[in-house]
């Protein structure tokens, strides 16, 4: 088992007493919640900016590109990195190697170092010197590594989805606020200026009141292949792999990527790709003040069409989210790329037109079709990854904070449980509550959508709710 040092205590996990708590229009809390977290992003910013800001990176692969932004970041420390493949941390080594002689350094900063390795990333959370945490583990660590990286006093820049399981969402937002921490959630269109441009001209109106938003991601996926048992691979170490998940033995095709396909490990395309559109979709339709109304069903219909039974989660599908004033509709193919489609990314409707968000820049089109503004502008991660940076230093606020990631997240994890009960999922109308401003929400409460609402069992060790509370 993974050695505690950092103690979590044990406790049951009851998955029924969370569905209550999901909440509407602004999903994982009141609009009270919402001034809290512009509050709380104040809070955790207030104490002195450190001259340099000294990171650790968990995860290396997707984390190949936090650790090129660190390295072109001025004032910015690459102090640890963690990988539980040991041949993953020796590349990463050559690479950074590679690239520090010509990295740009602040003039307070001095010479670049080599940062410390490890297969642990709780040694970084212990090293006081440490101001973040750059999460890119796959998304059954997210969550965990999220909370006990808070708790540590760190602040956090973590991958999409952010959360394996609605509790997980939940508990990780409450760290957030408990321990006063920047959670930043690596939704990077967020802070893509020409994005940020076209959600503007949404919310004031340029294609008039906003009906429906349309998202796609098509791409051409091989079957995952077998899964048989296998001998761990040298320099591996599965059982700090598995982290939360209960214990299994190793078998092929599930490390480093295939675990996406597998419900113990990942959230299928709908959480690998799906958030990304969805929270485009949601940030424009929700208006300036992100008013949106009651999230009333989520229906998600799909199939193994194309790779066949080896992976769990489906290859192909569409999951609809209605809204009542307005409805989301995301269509996903893993197994056919749908070239001749020409699809954007996401696309809104108006009364007055349309506009289409794909790449980098936009465009927008009148009821005729007839093109009437576009823009484009820079991309890739590295303008989120130093939005991030100014938040710890106090100069900005975060574009993906932790809490309005989830709510995108949320929706992701509502349609999987849709998909997998092959039901649709109401919402149970408002009840009378004493407090008027309160939103919460639930759905169609079975014991079937509460045992997927939470990880049961975690493996032992594993108590993340106590660190929240």
């Amino acid at each position: 088992m993974i050695p505690p040092t950092t103690n979590i205590p044990r406790r049951r996990f009851l998955a029924s007493t969370t569905a209550s708590a999901l909440a509407t229009g602004t999903v994982l809390g009141s609009k009270s919640a919402m001034s809290q977290t512009v509050a709380n992003q104040g809070a955790a910013a207030s104490s002195p900016a450190p001259a340099t800001v000294r990171v650790g990176v968990m995860g290396l692969g997707r984390g190949m590109a936090h650790v090129q932004s660190t390295i072109a970041s001025p004032g910015v420390e690459l102090a640890w990195i963690c990988d539980v493949d040991d041949k993953r941390v020796a590349s990463a080594m050559k690479a950074i190697e590679a690239k520090l002689p010509s990295a740009p350094v602040s003039p307070t900063q001095g010479a670049r170092t080599l940062p410390q390795t490890t297969s642990d990333f709780r040694r970084i959370l212990d090293d006081p010197a440490v101001d973040a945490l750059i999460i890119a583990a796959p998304n059954f660590w997210q969550a965990p590594a999220t909370i006990l990286a808070c708790a540590a006093g760190k602040h956090v820049y973590v991958e999409k989805p952010g959360s394996h399981d609605p509790q997980e969402a939940t508990w990780m937002v409450e760290a957030a606020r408990k321990h006063q921490r920047l959670v930043q959630m690596g939704n990077q269109r967020r802070s893509w200026p020409a994005i940020q441009e076209a959600i503007a001209s949404l919310h004031e109106g340029v294609i008039g009141r906003l009906t429906y938003a349309r998202c796609w991601y098509n791409n051409l996926r091989k079957p995952v292949g077998p899964q048989t048992p296998a001998t761990v691979p040298a320099g591996l170490n599965f059982d700090l792999w598995q982290g939360p998940v209960a214990r299994r033995e190793y078998v092929t095709n599930l490390v480093h990527y295939q675990w996406h396909w597998f419900w113990d490990f990942g959230n299928g395309e709908l959480g690998n790709n799906g958030i990304h559109a969805l929270d485009l979709a949601r940030w424009g339709l929700g208006g300036p003040k992100g008013d949106h109304g009651r999230l009333q069903t989520v229906s998600y219909v799909g199939g193994h069409y194309h790779l066949g039974l080896t992976q769990e989660s489906p290859d192909t599908g569409g999951c609809l989210f209605d809204y009542g004033q307005y409805g989301i509709l995301w269509e996903g193919s893993s197994s056919h790329a749908r070239r001749p489609d020409k699809l954007p990314f996401v696309e809104f409707y108006g009364e007055k037109g349309s506009l289409s968000i794909d790449g980098a820049g936009y465009k927008t089109f009148d009821m005729d079709g007839a093109e009437i503004a576009k823009g484009s502008g820079e991309g890739g991660d590295l303008v989120h990854f130093q939005n991030f940076i100014e938040a710890i230093r106090g100069n900005a606020k975060l574009t993906a904070e932790i809490e309005e990631g989830q709510r995108s997240t949320l929706l992701c994890h509502l349609g999987n449980i849709s998909w997998r009960l092959g039901q649709t999922l109401h919402a149970q109308p408002p009840q009378q509550e004493p407090n008027p401003a309160s939103t919460s929400q639930t759905w169609n409460t079975t014991p079937e959508i509460n045992t997927l609402w939470t990880r049961n069992p975690y493996a032992p060790g594993f108590d993340l709710g106590t660190l929240v509370r």
